[in-house]
């Protein structure tokens, strides 16, 4: 970033920070989504493999508009529709449909695939996965296919301006490291080394993004992940956290935002911004009634202790209102919490988001393009 563009970047830092500069939806520029990760984020990629890691049949979507799964891993919308809900645009479709027009790549693509982690062998058990190499594979295709429709440098300059955000980690904790009392990675690694590994991964991962031509990441950590429905149910004691998945997610989120932090200054811009989508989560675990849950402990959907027992089906248990619930399934966040992380993402101070948040990534943008 050349003194005269990183002055112009304070300055206009300094009115969002001091005047509350906010950006209208309908004056801002219309600019493509990007998704890649986990089931946290998937919005119907799984749909479309022979995978046991699905959410393509009711109670989930519940609450959606249409009443009908869809794919999230939700009771309606997860955290990528609220996002672009923010940017007055329309959720992206995932990118294995077959039905995808050019209006609809237009607004971007969900590349993300439940189940995956950083590293390859997380998920393995839930076999045809996308993994994480294989998305941003698929980014690439993705530019391939609309060079050939709208040109090369139309095409770089929608990627170049676009929003995206990136969430994985947690699955190669829960779906890996700690699937079982014993596992591969357990026995060659001590958590500490572990989360270096996890580190240095994710690092190239993001890199791989930057390289094709990612300017604007959101990077969320991992959740409170000891705090699930379903670790609650198999690890945790008289309700509460499992140690474990706490101490490994207390590991690696401070040296996630740091590697953020470290590559950013090597490649000498913000490009990516930390979400610390930890601390989020936890702000419902330890007070949820301050934000309108009765409980955060108790999945909506499931059975057994919690809920948190195998998977949300249509015979399961169902709460009549998810709206009291931080959890929807065993794993996953109910759409209500979905929505009050992304108010997070978007106005949130840098105890949760840093640098900066995303209205001020928005207002900086919409005032470089003007």
């Amino acid at each position: 970033m050349t003194t005269s563009s990183s002055s112009v970047l304070i300055v206009v830092l300094g009115l969002v920070l001091v005047l509350g500069v906010t950006v209208p939806k309908s004056e801002a520029r219309p600019r493509a989504f990007f998704v890649f990760g986990d089931s946290l984020v998937d919005n119907g990629n799984n749909n479309y493999l022979q995978t046991v890691a699905r959410a393509n049949a009711p109670p989930y979507g519940i609450d959606y508009p249409t009443h009908k799964p869809t794919g999230r891993f939700s009771n309606g919308f997860n955290i990528p529709d609220f996002i672009s809900q923010e940017l007055g645009a329309e959720s992206t479709m995932p990118y294995s449909s077959p039905d995808l027009t050019i209006e609809n790549l237009l607004v971007g693509a969900n590349f993300a695939s439940a189940g995956v982690g950083i590293l390859n062998d997380t998920g393995d058990h839930f076999m045809n996965i996308i993994k994480m190499h294989k998305q941003l594979e698929n980014f690439k295709e993705y530019q391939q296919r609309m060079s050939a429709l709208i040109g090369v440098s139309r095409t770089k300059r929608l990627v170049n301006q676009a929003l995206i955000l990136i969430t994985v980690g947690g699955n190669d904790f829960v779906n890996n490291y700690f699937l079982v009392d014993s596992t591969a990675r357990s026995r060659q690694y001590p958590l500490p080394d572990y989360v270096n590994l996890l580190i240095s991964r994710y690092k190239k991962h993001l890199q791989r993004l930057y390289d094709l031509g990612g300017r604007r990441v959101i990077v969320t950590g991992t959740g409170p992940i000891g705090c699930a429905p379903a670790e609650l149910a198999m690890r945790g004691k008289n309700g509460e956290c499992s140690a474990d998945l706490q101490r490994a997610a207390a590991l690696y989120n401070p040296q996630l935002e740091q590697m953020i932090i470290e590559l950013n200054n090597e490649i000498g811009s913000v490009i990516f911004i930390a979400a610390n989508t930890a601390l989020m989560h936890n702000d419902f675990i330890t007070n949820p009634k301050a934000y309108g849950f009765n409980t955060s402990k108790v999945a909506c959907c499931g059975q057994g202790p919690y809920n948190g027992m195998g998977l949300c089906l249509p015979i399961s248990n169902l709460c009549p209102n998810r709206e009291l619930h931080v959890f929807w399934d065993a794993f996953h966040p109910t759409e209500k919490a979905n929505k009050l992380v992304v108010q997070q993402i978007m106005s949130g101070s840098t105890k949760y988001m840093k640098p900066i948040n995303l209205s001020t990534i928005l207002a900086i943008d919409h005032f470089h393009q003007d």
